[in-house]
């Protein structure tokens, strides 16, 4: 084992881990991160510009913008929700994207190693010894570290090790093939793709509990459909999508599947010295899937809390990150959460969400809470109103269709 003590080892390299590792080396603190490399999470690429804004993304990043969503229901209904003059929904190709984050954080002074994580070890000394393989099947190796960060994703094995009930955490299992963007020239229902357009499908036959999309990435596309149930096709329901929308003959590049959590962890740290972030601390947004602005802000709150508990020597300063996350996003959180438990169980419901996302006041309201990422209260009667045609459709008392 090195005799190397870093302050910080942050196991896992996407978006959380290459911005929490990047922070902290920007803080002063000595930094290892490792990633095992080789393995893109299946993401349809949607940002906000509030993210580009507030880590200091460049625009060079976004492969498309997207100026609508288009919200397919059950019966083919579809409604068109334009952004407006508020902005714009930015889209980025994985692959490229985390590798950027990543590369940002050693050029800040982060030491990078490919290596696959093992687990945390612990003797007499004060400090654990993370244990990691460069190959699997390789020789186990071993650093010691004054904190441990887990962003090591959905079923993370650093919280599954640290934290009791972590490896309980509900998810939807997402799958996603990365196409080359149809020539339009070929295609004959024009209607069924648009480059600068977000297509969200909620219909039972794609998805029973969740939803599909078609998300615009420049010359690629993502074509993908979350769910929790175990029995359901995940590959079927992106073959019948691309099939219904003439996108069979375009080139797959790549297919990508993983679980992705939807309920926060109660507790993200050991009251010692590991703490963990982004998908391994549970945080992805209900209803939408949303996860790599709440990533890299969970990064961001996780290394605030781990430099102050560097600092101090006090552990307490750990469980910081989650009450200022919880306290900033926990509100959004519980709403989305009650929306998919209500609007996507059953196609009768998911009829009326589609109908009720036709309402001008909705899309307003939705536009702005996504780009600015916190409840709007500019317009408390427009919440009302809201509220109101929200019940109505619920309890049925307004038509599924106009």
């Amino acid at each position: 084992m090195t005799e190397t003590v870093y302050d910080v080892v942050v196991v896992g390299g996407g978006p959380c881990g290459a911005t929490a590792a990047n922070d902290l080396a920007l803080a002063g603190h000595s930094v290892l991160l490792i990633e095992r490399g080789g393995r893109i999470k299946p993401c349809g690429g949607a940002v906000p510009p509030r993210m580009m804004e507030d880590f200091d993304i460049p625009q060079s990043l976004l492969v498309a913008r997207a100026r609508s969503a288009r919200m397919i229901a059950p019966s083919g209904r579809a409604v068109d929700m334009p952004v407006g003059e508020i902005g714009y929904v930015g889209m980025v190709d994985r692959d490229e994207f985390d590798e950027w984050l990543r590369e940002r954080a050693r050029m800040s002074g982060v030491e990078r190693l490919t290596a696959v994580f093992e687990k945390i070890e612990r003797d007499d000394e004060a400090h654990p010894i993370v244990t990691y393989r460069r190959k699997r099947g390789g020789e186990i190796e071993r650093i010691r570290a004054r904190c441990v960060i887990g962003a090591d994703g959905a079923r993370s094995a650093v919280a599954k090790q640290c934290l009791p009930g972590a490896e309980r955490v509900p998810c939807v299992f997402a799958y996603h093939e990365i196409i080359k963007s149809p020539d339009m020239r070929e295609v004959a229902n024009k209607e069924a793709f648009d480059g600068s357009r977000c297509d969200v499908f909620y219909q039972g036959k794609l998805s029973p509990d969740f939803y599909a999309w078609v998300f615009p990435h420049g010359e690629t596309a993502s074509i993908g459909v979350g769910s929790a149930n175990k029995g359901f096709s995940l590959r079927g329901a992106v073959a019948q999508m691309r099939s219904d929308l003439d996108l069979t003959r375009c080139e797959t590049v790549r297919r990508e599947g993983a679980p992705i959590p939807l309920k926060p962890l109660k507790r993200w740290d050991n009251g010692a010295d590991v703490i963990v972030a982004g998908d391994a601390a549970g945080i992805v947004a209900p209803a939408s899937g949303e996860g790599i602005y709440y990533a890299m802000t969970g990064g961001r709150y996780v290394a605030d809390a781990a430099s102050a508990f560097l600092k101090t020597g006090e552990a307490k300063q750990l469980k910081t990150a989650r009450k200022r996350f919880m306290k900033d996003h926990g509100r959004v959180f519980w709403i989305l959460g009650m929306m998919q438990y209500f609007w996507y169980s059953s196609d009768k419901r998911r009829e009326r969400f589609v109908t009720m996302c036709d309402d001008e006041d909705v899309q307003q309201l939705t536009w702005q809470a996504y780009m600015n990422k916190k409840l709007v209260r500019k317009k408390p009667l427009a919440h009302v109103k809201i509220f109101l045609k929200d019940t109505a459709h619920l309890l049925g008392l307004r038509a599924a269709t106009p």
